[in-house]
């Protein structure tokens, strides 16, 4: 594979771009996506346009540019969390249709959740979370489910690291996030009032398949004396998830 000068070969150059993109700025111009992946603007250039023949990405009528649905048909055909997020929606649907605030799904991806789906109403709690957006581990409920089941050497890994705060609330100490995930696996789920933001709780449980932790399933409701009491539901809810995705997927039929 053809490399550059500085010795990185072309599909680290061309993962470069597409990281240039994050759920808040869908769309860029050449020159930003220029700055952002620290490529000289003809190398973005000539690297663009082959993704766009490609359909990886694609242009708007003002020539910028985003991610194109070719990129998002690839990444469904093999998704990992494919059935986990199609399962978890009809549960997620009810759950939101009762509460009325943000319900939301993550996954563990390095040392960050990452949300693969989220459901929002108007006039929900604020929420910072978006569908492909990440948070650090320590920062929210769902993040903290994740960690609390997560491999031993990860724990320390981000317990030895700087904690970044978003409120005063965060956790921010390595000694207090350590005895919140022995309470977050003791007790069954997070919650986490003010920890993103001082308007909303976050509260997460665990969603297990084959015995093991792959999902963190959470609400974001406002930070009062009600969010306490929704533990419950969302407990219950998770437990239910589970049995379904317990269940095999029906075989497609046979044409």
């Amino acid at each position: 594979m053809a490399r550059s000068p500085s010795g990185e070969s072309v599909l680290t150059r061309a993962v470069r771009i597409l990281e240039a993109f994050n759920p808040a700025e869908p769309v860029l111009t050449v020159s930003q996506i220029s700055r952002r992946a620290a490529l000289p603007l003809a190398t973005t250039v000539r690297l663009v346009d082959e993704l766009t023949r490609h359909g990886l990405l694609a242009r708007d009528e003002q020539r910028r540019v985003r991610i194109g649905n070719r990129l998002w048909e690839l990444a469904q055909r093999a998704s990992p969390v494919r059935r986990l997020r199609e399962t978890a929606m009809q549960f997620m649907g009810d759950l939101h249709h009762v509460v009325g605030h943000s319900v939301q799904l993550g996954i563990l991806d390095g040392e960050e959740v990452l949300f693969v789906e989220r459901l929002i109403a108007p006039g929900a709690v604020v929420t910072i979370t978006q569908i492909g957006g990440r948070l650090p581990l320590h920062a929210s409920s769902g993040g903290l489910v994740l960690l609390a089941h997560a491999p031993a050497e990860l724990r320390e890994q981000v317990l030895h690291q700087p904690l970044q705060a978003y409120t005063p609330h965060t956790i921010t100490d390595a000694k207090a996030l350590r005895a919140t995930l022995a309470e977050v696996r003791r007790h069954g789920f997070a919650f986490c009032p003010g920890h993103i933001h001082p308007d909303a709780t976050g509260i997460s449980v665990p969603i297990r398949m084959a015995g093991h932790v792959v999902a963190a399933l959470g609400l974001v409701v406002p930070n009062d004396e009600h969010a306490w009491p929704l533990v419950r539901p969302l407990q219950l809810t998770g437990l239910a998830l589970e049995r379904a995705l317990d269940v095999p997927p029906t075989p497609p039929a046979e044409t």
